[in-house]
């Protein structure tokens, strides 16, 4: 992800690996037999944390073009407000 700071690109990869060990903890779950009740609960985590992850990402950049549109419309992967707002919508 080229437009986040490093602080927020930390902020979203610790959201993603925690995501991962949540998910983790589900796939033990439901191997071992675990509670109806841990795993819809483990499994309300895992997605909370994939969206906040995906606001997060989305929110960056939208603040990206507004505060740098020019290198937006230059940049290989760079995106239309159109596109974001699909994109958030999207995690919706």
């Amino acid at each position: 992800m080229r437009t986040a700071d490093a602080a927020t690109q930390r902020k979203i990869l610790n959201r993603l690996k925690r995501a991962r060990g949540q998910l983790d903890a589900v796939i033990n779950a439901v191997e071992d037999g675990g509670s109806c009740r841990d795993v819809v609960t483990q499994l309300s985590a895992v997605s909370t944390a994939l969206d906040r992850a995906g606001f997060a990402i989305v929110a960056n950049a939208m603040q990206y073009c507004v505060t740098e549109p020019e290198a937006t419309a230059e940049a290989e992967d760079g995106l239309t407000t159109e596109e974001l707002e699909k994109l958030f919508l999207s995690l919706a």
